[in-house]
């Protein structure tokens, strides 16, 4: 099944470390209020994916945490550092359950980023209140970083270009950039692993009498056919996420 949103079905706020972080909701729900709650599971659709769009107010610091499932973070507004990393746009943060990272810390004009699970997660866990609940390794962590295009260079593009952001690993975990000119044909890889979100950041694409432009976000599950579609006159930059295997349950 291919779970496709062209916009958010669910904008909200909600409070984080004291700060009004905007929550818009694709795929799934979002974790309530932003807070962890024991044993929650969405309405027992643990093994939906969940993606949603944060908006972290300038100054604002979400502490060291980590999630009970694995997840990319993809900026794509204004600034943050992840830890240690500087992440302007087009940073991509991989994260695998149980592995704490942070603090995020929103810059001078706040950020703004993709949240991207194939499955429900309940919400963070603050380090170091509950390392009780952190398991045993491996945990893993990745990050890459990819140079914006100007949107008016993608028009006169030709064909479609395909950059690796984070090489395959065994298990599918992998990250392309796709930038392609107009009326190109999109040919992806297939979905592997645990499923692929696909992230618009500019340009637009056409696909099943469906229009997907800027912000549209997209999972596919593993197995399915590879995302087909026409790109549109604006051109198309386009991220293409493929979670590892074995991410479908809270681990």
């Amino acid at each position: 099944m291919i779970y496709a949103a062209a916009e958010p079905a669910v904008r909200k706020t909600v409070e984080v470390n004291g700060r009004p972080y905007v929550i818009s909701e694709y795929v799934g729900q979002s974790p309530k209020r932003g807070r962890y709650v024991e044993g929650a599971d969405a309405e027992g659709n643990s093994r939906r994916p969940q993606g949603f769009l944060v908006e972290q107010p300038a100054g604002a610091v979400t502490p060291p945490h980590f999630h009970e499932v694995d997840q990319f973070q993809v900026v794509v507004e204004g600034a943050a550092r992840f830890g240690k990393h500087p992440a302007p746009p087009l940073s991509v943060h991989y994260a695998s359950g149980h592995t704490p990272y942070g603090p995020v810390a929103a810059g001078a004009d706040g950020v703004v980023y993709y949240t991207l699970r194939a499955g429900w997660d309940p919400g963070a866990k603050y380090m170091p209140a509950q390392r009780d609940k952190l398991r045993p390794p491996p945990r893993r962590a990745r990050f890459a970083q990819a140079a914006p295009v100007a949107a008016p260079s993608l028009a006169g593009r030709l064909g479609v270009q395909t950059e690796t952001l984070m090489t395959p690993e065994a298990d599918g975990l992998a990250a392309w950039r796709l930038l392609a000119g107009p009326g190109a044909m999109l040919a992806p890889p297939a979905p592997l692993g645990g499923g692929q979100y696909i992230v618009v950041v500019e340009g637009d694409f056409a696909r099943a009498g469906e229009t997907f432009g800027k912000r549209a976000c997209l999972f596919l599950e593993p197995g399915e056919a590879p995302l087909d579609g026409v790109v549109g006159e604006q051109g198309l930059d386009l991220l293409v996420l493929q979670l590892p295997a074995d991410t479908r349950t809270a681990q």
